[in-house]
Parts: C-alpha cells; structure tokens; sequence
C-alpha cells in the first residue's frame, strides 16, 4: 500500500460544528466546534478557533482553543495564540505574548528532582557498601 499524507484545511470563515477523526494533517483557519483526533499536525492559523476536545501528536497554535487538548507529542504556542482549558503535553513550547490559561501536565519521561537534583539512587540501594 503507498504510503500517502493527507492535509485538512477548514479555511477562514468558515464554521463546523462536529467531530472529525483522520490519520492526516489539519490546518484550521476557520471555527470548529467539537472533537478531533489525528495522528498528523495540527496547525491553527491567527484566525482559527477550536471549542472542544483534540487528541493528537503535535499541535501548533496562532489561534484560539477552549476545551480539553492531550498531546502526545510537542504543543507550540506562538504569541498570538490563545489557549484555556485542561491540556496534558509531552513538550510545551511558548512564545511570549501568549495566552496560556490552563491546568496543564506534562507526560513522558520526566525523572524526578529532589532540591532541583535529578534523583539518584542512594549507596544502600545500588548494593554496594561505603
């Protein structure tokens, strides 16, 4: 089977009130009120507006979004980009100027610190006497 990428463009002015799933990329300069979900990029453009729920890999914000984004991969917010809701991320990146009004998690491979250390195992742990 060949190996085909796709790109979803919802253009400037217009309104789609529903859910959408897709393998593909998306690019949104219009309003969409509802779910999606894709394994490609998403790509708001300054004017785009998402109200509703995104899974996905990677997202990258101009626009506006209220609801509930969980990414596997990186959210990057340019400064234009206003974002508020419940968002849950593998890597954030933001600009300056951005709107960031969420609770927010990062997922993935975080080691934990203790007083700003990485954790390490301490002597008795590792089996090995002082």
């Amino acid at each position: 089977m060949e190996n085909q990428s796709s790109q979803n463009i919802i253009a400037q002015g217009t309104k789609i009130v529903g859910d959408f799933n897709s393998p593909g990329d998306f690019r949104i300069d219009g309003t969409v009120e509802g779910n999606i979900k894709t394994s490609g990029k998403l790509v708001v453009g300054k004017d785009g507006f998402i109200k509703g729920t995104i899974q996905g890999t990677d997202a990258y914000f101009e626009g506006k979004f209220s609801g509930k984004l969980s990414l596997s991969g990186t959210l990057t917010l340019k400064s234009s980009a206003f974002i508020e809701g419940e968002v849950v991320v593998g890597k954030l990146a933001v600009e300056p100027g951005a709107t960031f009004n969420v609770t927010c998690a990062m997922k993935g491979t975080v080691k934990p610190m203790t007083n700003g250390e990485p954790a390490r195992k301490k002597p008795e742990e590792t089996g090995k006497t002082a």
